[in-house]
């Protein structure tokens, strides 16, 4: 597994990251067994940098994690996050009281004190950044975390923030099918030093095998909920998506494989982390940074799925209500 860096001063991880959302069931039945082997299959392929947050699964999953690390040696790096109210009504609280003590609740499931790498999970929009950023800062100069991120922000809120101190990782949703990021963001993450990392390469797991039928398989709580996958959009996807399964096929790579590798092609800062409970499927694509794509491989690419084709937004309107828009 080739390396990269969080940020221009954070640790040497792994380049392909582990997404551990679906551990907590949001995206379909699972078991503790199975999350436990999937931890495993990543360590075993090379992967040492594990995301996580406080309410995946209402902290199932860090407590999955805080298992595996009582059972096993390996020390892996971990990113968790907080600022999500869960609830009938979702709320976004970046004060420095709610993100203290949510970080001490997910030292204690995952049995750690100290974690790499600590973002605020949305922007409290009525709250400064800047307030948020000396938040972070004193959790770092206490020891409790060694650097802090930014998630589904603005390229204006980053340089805010790391006017303030430096910001060691933004993460926001990027893949072939959700490419926002490439307006702004990506490049100011590379102009400020700031590690990008992209989640759900896989395009919520469109990308992957076997080939999503939301008619046929469980999509869990909340993929059930993107607009592109409802019965209106999800048949304009598919076909676009059955064109890219055949190029991935002609270049020798399984779909997944080759999403992520196309990732890691768009800039040596970005370090993206797909997510799964399945060790098979973990197999399937963890050996996507030793694939090299030329410049025509990236072109190709490009012509089967340019910017902007997916029909149908990437999340409803009550998911994107604290997601941070901009150009």
């Amino acid at each position: 597994m080739q390396q990269r860096t969080l940020g221009s001063t954070g640790p040497s991880v792994s380049a392909i990251g582990l997404g551990c959302l679906s551990f907590g069931g949001l995206f379909g039945g699972t078991t503790r067994d199975e999350s436990l082997a999937c931890l495993d299959a990543a360590w075993d392929h090379g992967i040492t940098f594990l995301d996580v947050a406080n309410i995946y699964g209402n902290g199932l999953s860090e407590e999955v994690i805080g298992a595996w690390l009582r059972t096993r040696p390996h020390r892996p790096t971990i990113a968790t996050k907080a600022s999500i109210i869960s609830g009938p009504v979702r709320g976004v609280d970046n004060s420095r009281a709610h993100l203290r003590g949510e970080l001490e609740g997910s030292f204690r499931r995952l049995g750690v004190d100290y974690v790499d790498l600590f973002y605020m999970h949305r922007h409290e929009m009525k709250r400064p950044i800047e307030e948020v950023a000396e938040s972070m800062a004193e959790l770092i100069r206490e020891g409790k975390i060694g650097g802090y991120g930014l998630s589904e922000i603005a390229p204006y809120t980053l340089r805010r923030a790391h006017a303030v101190h430096p910001v060691m990782a933004v993460q926001n949703e990027y893949s072939l099918w959700s490419r926002q990021p490439d307006l702004g963001l990506i490049q100011t993450c590379a102009e400020l030093g700031v590690a990008f990392v992209p989640f759900s390469p896989l395009a919520r797991g469109a990308f992957g095998e076997p080939m999503l039928d939301p008619a046929l398989h469980d999509l869990g709580p909340f993929r059930s909920q993107i607009p592109r996958f409802s019965a209106e959009n999800w048949p304009h996807n598919r076909a676009k998506i059955m064109q890219y399964r055949a190029l991935a096929a002609a270049m020798g790579h399984n779909p997944a494989t080759l999403a992520i590798a196309w990732c890691l092609h768009r800039g040596d800062h970005l370090l993206p982390i797909p997510g799964t409970r399945s060790a098979a499927h973990l197999t399937d694509w963890a050996g996507a940074s030793d694939i090299v794509l030329t410049p025509d491989d990236m072109a190709s690419i490009e012509a089967v799925l340019p910017v902007g084709w997916a029909y149908g937004d990437r999340y409803n309107d009550d998911m994107a209500a604290s997601v941070e828009r901009f150009s």
